[in-house]
């Protein structure tokens, strides 16, 4: 009996853990096998070198029905083979396995520590302090505080790729995007496509601090 009171907490446990691991609509991270890095990264240096999959096959004495599997993730490669690939494609054998050693990269930026930058387009008044950097991938998110002190400038004519997050943590302001004007106080959020002219319009009360998160594609710089 107690045994099985324990086993019905612990499943009751394991299911509220799955009800409730996130939030965020994003799809579940998958990881992925050693099998199917091994083919993303062949596939990758292969096209790097504009090289096609019958190209790359011959030169590593391999069938095409075999590199095609390989690329895709359906065998595990000999170490021979693996090697025979390598050669091929002039790299060490250990580059083939770099992707699936890759990190899960993590960005900490203590309090009061981010990275002041000069933007491109910041204006007089304007500070820009960054709070993450250095993660890979596809998408660039740049996290901002942005501080406007007494006397800033406004300006509505920012523009850049991607689609920009703000969110009000001090003052207020009249924001402008496109042809919209809203009205920001603490606690309230903006987000919207930056491909658009945007930017304070007017600063009502000052100095101000807001988040600002900008996401793009990196090959969108």
């Amino acid at each position: 009996m107690a045994d099985r009171k324990s086993r019905a907490v612990a499943g009751e446990k394991a299911s509220e853990s799955a009800d409730f691991v996130t939030g965020s609509g994003a799809p579940a991270a998958r990881d992925g096998t050693l099998e199917e890095a091994l083919g993303v990264q062949v596939r990758a240096l292969r096209r790097q070198l504009d090289l096609t999959v019958s190209d790359l096959a011959a030169a590593a004495s391999i069938s095409i029905g075999m590199l095609s599997k390989i690329e895709n993730g359906q065998i595990s490669p000999s170490l021979g083979t693996l090697q025979s690939i390598a050669s091929a494609l002039n790299v060490p054998i250990t580059t083939l396995f770099s992707a699936f050693e890759e990190r899960r990269d993590c960005s900490f930026v203590r309090s009061g520590q981010g990275v002041i930058i000069e933007r491109r387009g910041t204006k007089v008044g304007h500070q820009y302090e960054l709070l993450g950097h250095g993660l890979g991938g596809d998408i660039v998110v740049e996290p901002y505080l942005i501080t406007l002190s007494q006397g800033a400038a406004p300006y509505t004519e920012f523009r850049h790729a991607g689609v920009e997050f703000i969110y009000m943590l001090t003052g207020e302001v009249n924001y402008r995007h496109a042809d919209r004007t809203y009205h920001l106080r603490p606690g309230d959020s903006l987000m919207f496509d930056s491909g658009a002219a945007h930017g304070p319009e007017s600063l009502m009360v000052t100095p101000m601090t807001y988040l600002s998160v900008i996401v793009y594609a990196r090959d969108a710089r």
